[in-house]
């Protein structure tokens, strides 16, 4: 949403203190009937949904974590010592790549599932959620379902993430047995007498619960991208609903 059409969106929620007299002025496009509030909660419910959809597919591809270095997932910050230390360790750097590839891989395994799990949230908005979000910031829209949604979809999300980490992908090796390797190969040096007297800790974290939080949090970085375009580019507006809400907004720039 550019400053203007903010700009606008704010006073006239300082003007008017109805839904009812939000909606009369959000005229269509054609200049007729105000929209509806079933238009309206319509259309912010499709623009969600058009975005969670768009998000998921692309997130689910090959590379879709892994190839997108604003949302790669990387080691937990536990594992930092690993890193830092990598060399100390036999076929260190090949390890760390590989257990990367693989936790990336499993994101994206799950983000297959993941589009259905805010769909169903999404359908539960209500007419007040709806005008909260059309006069909010550029990414209300994502915010209102990262706020109502994200302790249900981690309990959803993540049995899925556990299943894609114990998965077998290429070679019969699950994103498991690589982090296994890695942090056993790690622990090993950190608890012999070399690692003890050098002040290493050994590394110990629940991968299911890290990787998926941290493909929840890129999930909701796309969903944020996906929102800005419906809201700035009418191109990217593909339903009538998403036109005619949308489009009443660029009418009263």
């Amino acid at each position: 949403m550019n400053k203007a059409l903010l700009s606008f969106i704010l006073s006239l929620s300082l003007l008017l203190s109805s839904c009812a007299e939000v909606m009369t002025a959000l005229k269509t496009v054609s200049g007729d009937a105000p929209l509806t509030e079933a238009e309206v909660i319509e259309g912010l419910k499709e623009a969600l949904i058009t975005g969670a959809r768009n998000s998921a597919q692309e997130l689910a591809a090959q590379n879709g974590y892994y190839g997108d270095e604003l949302i790669k997932i990387y080691l937990p910050p536990e594992a930092s010592v690993i890193v830092d230390n990598i060399s100390k360790i036999p076929g260190g750097q090949q390890l760390v790549a590989d257990v990367v590839l693989r936790i990336n891989r499993a994101a994206e395994d799950a983000a297959k599932e993941a589009a259905p799990v805010f769909v169903n949230s999404i359908r539960q908005m209500t007419l007040r959620d709806a005008f909260d979000i059309l006069r909010g910031e550029d990414d209300a829209a994502t915010q209102y379902l990262r706020q109502t949604t994200y302790d249900e979809l981690f309990n959803l999300y993540s049995p899925r993430i556990q299943a894609s980490v114990e998965k077998d992908l290429a070679g019969g090796i699950s994103t498991r047995d690589s982090w296994d390797a890695l942090t056993e190969q790690w622990n090993k040096f950190a608890t012999s007498l070399a690692g003890r007297l050098a002040g290493m800790r050994p590394v110990e974290t629940n991968l299911g619960n890290y990787l998926t939080g941290k493909a929840l949090d890129g999930m909701f970085v796309k969903v944020a991208g996906e929102e800005l375009k419906i809201r700035q580019d009418v191109n990217a507006r593909v339903t009538p609903i998403l036109k005619k809400v949308f489009g009443s907004l660029d009418e009263r720039e």
